[in-house]
Order: structure tokens, then sequence, then C-alpha cells
């Protein structure tokens, strides 16, 4: 799907999921032949014509202002992730696509290193723009996957995906006990990676896989919810230490890389097992850094 369709789309399931009776359109106890706003209805709020907006939805209309975006943002109640989302997705649709272009390899600088390696009682994992892991330190490995090789992320060609691991991976499933609300959170994520990287191969890759996969996720990615999830709280249930309450925070640093933290309130149960894991995990070592 090109730039142009993926704002179409967008535009279209939003629009499907703003009810007449929430913005106080009157219906007039009507039946209804569509779920959510007409593209006339939404076309009179954002104050465009329906023609207008009809080409835009369709993907015939290029070059749309940003203060036409605004009013159909604001006609569709969007939050600030949301608008950055059909900002970029717009920004695409009127950019010409580069077939050779690459994204640039994604590398862990000395400095990433040593921030983990220092946060030995708090687990980490280094992901970059498409949630590769790039790193983790021993006890972020420990809690998240375990049962994978510590060394995996050390090579481009080996390293995990967070993403696959939430929707493909048995033990990160089990791991979560809400696994449902964890696997919304990375797929709200993945569309606001998807708007800023359009042209981005590996990850139109990752999408693709994903979809055919699971079914879970291809539900979750058609709904076209947008989110940015930094601070989130999660129940776990772990097999080595039983179960946790962490709240996970995203510390995102250059290049679009991030450190996933996870935390839990000093004296509290959580903290207890966080340290006895990593008591139990203290004779390996996870590498800090990796190249590729």
């Amino acid at each position: 799907m090109d730039g142009q369709g993926r704002l179409g789309a967008f535009l279209q399931a939003r629009r499907s999921q703003v009810r007449p009776e929430d913005i106080g359109l009157p219906t007039y106890g009507e039946r209804r032949r569509v779920t959510g706003l007409r593209r006339e209805e939404l076309a009179m709020l954002a104050g465009v014509s329906a023609s207008y907006y009809a080409r835009l939805e369709q993907g015939h209309s290029h070059n749309a202002s940003p203060e036409v975006l605004e009013s159909i943002a604001q006609a569709l109640s969007l939050d600030d992730a949301e608008r950055r989302y059909l900002h970029d997705l717009a920004g695409a649709a009127n950019r010409r696509r580069d077939p050779h272009r690459r994204p640039p390899a994604e590398r862990v600088s000395e400095a990433t290193r040593t921030l983990l390696d220092s946060l030995t009682d708090v687990p980490a994992v280094l992901t970059g723009r498409r949630t590769d892991v790039l790193a983790w330190n021993t006890l972020g490995h420990a809690l998240l996957a375990g049962h994978l090789d510590p060394l995996a992320p050390e090579h481009a060609s080996t390293r995990p995906n967070l993403a696959a691991l939430t929707f493909l991976d048995a033990h990160v499933r089990d791991l979560y006990t809400d696994w449902e609300k964890k696997a919304r959170a990375v797929v709200a994520n993945l569309r606001l990676v998807v708007g800023q990287y359009p042209e981005d191969t590996r990850l139109a890759s990752l999408i693709g896989e994903l979809s055919m996969k699971s079914d879970a996720f291809a539900t979750m990615w058609a709904d076209h919810r947008v989110r940015l999830c930094d601070v989130a709280e999660y129940e776990m249930r772990h097999p080595l230490v039983g179960p946790l309450t962490l709240t996970q925070q995203a510390l995102r640093l250059a290049d679009d890389q991030v450190v996933v933290v996870a935390t839990a309130p000093a004296g509290s149960a959580s903290r207890s097992a966080l340290r006895l894991l990593a008591q139990a995990t203290a004779g390996s070592r996870a590498p800090g850094c990796s190249q590729g």
C-alpha cells in the first residue's frame, strides 16, 4: 500500500469509529447503512467539500494543506499522536518514493552500552525503530526472553524482534496476564513508526509477516489505532519468580532507539521478585552492545 492508500485507509477507519451521537450530530432515529460518520458528515465538520474529502479518502487528491489536515483531525477528535500520524501519512503521500533508498544500519553507541551495563538492578532492553532488540542487559534478557540465546542481539541476522515475540512467541504471550493490552500497545506504536518511515521495506516485511502469521495482529492492525505508549503498567507471570506488577517505560534516545526499562516500587513484592531474578541469573551476562 502506498502513502496515499495508507492515508485513505486511516481516514476511513477513523471515520467509521466516530458515532454521530458522540459529537452531537442529530440522526432523527434514521437507519444508517454505514458504521460511524458518513463522508459528507465528516466533510461538513471539517469545513471542506464532500467531493474533496471523498477524493482524499480514495487516494485521488494530493497536497492537502496542514490547515485542512488539522480541520479533519479536529472533526475526528484525534489526539496528539494521531494528529502526528495523520500529518506523517499526508507527507509520505506527497513524496516520491525512492526504491533505492535504505535506512541506515542500526548500531549501538558506546554510551548506550555503558548505560545498559550500569542498570544492574533494572531490566533494560534497547530496541530500534522496528522493535528489533539491539541489546539488553542480563536482567532484561532474563525477564522478557530468558528462553532465547542472550547473544542473539549481537548480529542483525539473529536479533529478536519484540513485536514478533509479542504475537508469535508462546513464552512472551504467557508472560503477560493481560496479553491483549500489551499487544495493542505494540501495534499502536508500530503504526506511528510506519507513518515516520513509509519507505522502510524491512518494516513493511515485518508488518506483512505478522499479518500472515497472527490473526490477532491482523485484526488489531486493521483497526488503525495509533498511540504513543511510553509508560504502562503490566501484570506479568514469570516462570522463575512468579507474579510481578511492573511499570515499563520507554526512554527515547537518538536515531529512534528506545531503552525499555521495567521498574517496581521500593518495598513491593515485585521489587523482591526482581531481586530474586537477578540472583538466579547472576552467573550469566548478556552483552550490552551489538553491532550490525
